[in-house]
């Protein structure tokens, strides 16, 4: 079978399971015996204080019935930024004999797969995570990794056709990526692959860290950017407020994935939401927990897109949204 056919094969396999009904959020209950306090880590390439990624999940696992120091505790392993600690502090979870891995993104998960075969990893990965070898299919994945990609190439198009239509004109668009993060590399190829059959030019900004993102929206400045697309990455969207206040003093119109980032202040964004994210995160670990094996649970990607449009921050860039944009929003900040 050619990877094309197995691909089509997985996805045809994955709805009807999603029809069956075998995805569906558990009910809500504390999923350990009385006692039994559940040790769940969580990897991160960004930072503790990181918005919609543990506090977020932490409140999906309440509303399933979990009491945190009664049901459940976290080991949280931050890299801040550094890639490299993540092998060692994934090693280091694995020491510390935590019932399971959360890991965040590409890096964290190749590092906690690394570092156990029999913990059980639920992963948030922006890779296709059968091409990354995460797991064997998304139906079946076959080993100690499961959970959400939020892997969506067909969702590049659909955000450049938004900035096109809010920005009358525009021709070049520069896209914001830590590029040694693969998913956002991947969304950087993925969004110049449908700016050219859009006659767009893309401009890619290479941002790893933080202290760099004044440079790189100088360059977007300088090479006559017209708007941004900020990729999805633990470090860009922990620095969110950093991000949104240089598109700002740049005057540059940006688009995101995340409503949440919208609520924010950003101005644009398509895409799932981080709520589903987690609440699917939660959903996995709580079935994990429940004594459900990775192998048997297929890996899910977010089923709701939402187009979010922030007016407050549209009247400051002197933008006039479309009524038909706003129209077509589920998020509209006014």
């Amino acid at each position: 079978m050619t990877m094309n056919a197995r691909a089509a094969a997985d996805r045809r396999a994955f709805v009807a399971t999603l029809a069956a009904g075998a995805l569906l959020l558990p009910r809500a209950a504390p999923a350990q015996p009385a006692g039994r306090v559940a040790r769940v880590g969580y990897l991160t390439p960004s930072s503790v204080s990181a918005r919609g990624g543990m506090p977020e999940l932490r409140g999906r696992l309440r509303d399933l019935g979990y009491v945190e120091g009664r049901d459940i505790r976290f080991e949280i392993r931050a890299a801040n930024e550094d890639f490299e600690r993540l092998p060692d502090l994934a090693a280091d979870l694995v020491r510390s004999g935590v019932d399971l891995i959360v890991a965040v993104s590409s890096p964290a998960i190749r590092a906690a797969e690394n570092a156990t075969s029999a913990i059980p990893i639920v992963m948030v990965s922006g890779t296709d995570p059968v091409a990354g070898l995460f797991v064997a299919s998304l139906v079946r994945p076959g080993g100690n990794v499961t959970g959400v990609t939020t892997y969506l190439p067909e969702l590049a198009g659909k955000r450049l056709e938004v900035l096109r239509e809010c920005l009358p004109g525009v021709r070049r668009i520069a896209v914001l990526a830590n590029l040694r993060n693969p998913s956002s590399a991947a969304e950087a190829r993925e969004t110049e692959a449908a700016a050219r059959t859009m006659a767009l030019e893309i401009q890619v900004a290479d941002a790893r860290l933080p202290e760099q993102y004044p440079d790189a929206f100088a360059r977007m400045a300088r090479g006559g950017a017209r708007a941004v697309f900020v990729t999805t990455d633990p470090v860009l969207s922990s620095n969110r407020e950093r991000i949104m206040q240089l598109a700002a003093s740049h005057r540059l119109p940006a688009m995101y994935e995340w409503p949440e980032i919208v609520e924010a202040g950003g101005l644009l964004s398509y895409g799932p939401s981080l709520a589903e994210v987690n609440t699917r995160l939660a959903a996995y670990v709580d079935k994990i927990l429940r004594g459900a094996k990775p192998a048997d649970l297929p890996v899910e990607r977010p089923t709701r897109f939402e187009l979010a449009v922030n007016l407050k921050t549209a009247a400051a860039l002197g933008i006039t949204i479309p009524p038909a944009v706003v129209a077509r929003a589920e998020r509209v900040i006014r």
